[in-house]
């Protein structure tokens, strides 16, 4: 079990990563020291008595839309993207057991010889009883995003905020890497977000946390520390909030 060694402001996250993110330096696959670091910087967090969810996409390795464009139906293409989630979900699940924190990995797809189906009560038990819970798989249907897998599992949940870690430190007024002007929102609203055209979630996944009250944090999960120092209050990224 866990103990609760640091101040923080939530009880249950849930974190969203992006395939892209494992890759770390390399053009496509897994990174094994960037897992090693988001695998330490989530048990930290884990060990300090926050109940952690996890959600990782699959663009490091397969994009579905993408795969639609090269003659892959849409459908398929989906369906490749949800496997490609599940082996980045194996590889953060392997990490972190290897450091000695136990997890469950939780499939919307049945693949019972790799992983548990989701149940919504059970995740919730996982949780409760201290373990750090992948969601791997999307929502199980395509035509959704894994950001919309992420809003929709921190809903079902009861999270208390989602955690987006990007490579950019925050929302910006414009694209940070084009436009050398564009300066960081601290916080900013649903509203604001929505009437300046801000890229945050795809806007079905926006839109689920908007509808429920759930608010969302844009970080660099990348900067070694970030994770902790968010959970500690400190202001780190962009909150969208109400």
């Amino acid at each position: 079990m866990p103990t609760n060694t640091q101040p923080h402001t939530y009880k249950r996250i849930l974190l969203k990563l992006s395939g892209e993110s494992l890759m770390g330096s390399q053009d496509y696959g897994i990174d094994s020291l960037r897992v090693n670091q988001y695998a330490d910087e989530i048990i930290a967090v884990a060990k300090s008595g926050i109940q952690v969810a996890v959600v990782i996409g699959g663009g490091n390795i397969y994009r579905g839309m993408q795969a639609a464009g090269n003659g892959i139906d849409r459908v398929q293409g989906d369906h490749m993207g949800m496997l490609a989630t599940m082996i980045n979900s194996l590889a953060l699940q392997s990490a972190m057991e290897a450091k000695g924190y136990k997890t469950r990995l939780m499939s919307a797809i049945k693949m019972e010889q790799v992983a548990e189906p989701f149940i919504r009560r059970r995740a919730v038990r996982h949780l409760e009883k201290g373990r750090i819970v992948i969601f791997g798989a999307g929502t199980g249907n395509p035509y959704f995003t894994t950001d919309t897998a992420a809003s929709l599992r921190a809903i079902e949940i009861e999270a208390d905020v989602i955690l987006k870690g990007t490579r950019v430190d925050g929302i910006y007024t414009a694209d940070p890497e084009k436009d050398k002007t564009a300066t960081k929102y601290d916080r900013i609203s649903f509203t604001e977000v929505y009437e300046k055209g801000l890229n945050v979630m795809d806007l079905t996944a926006f839109t689920l946390c908007n509808e429920n009250k759930l608010p969302i944090i844009i970080f660099d999960m990348n900067k070694p520390g970030n994770l902790g120092r968010l959970m500690k209050g400190e202001q780190v990224g962009t909150l969208v909030e109400f």
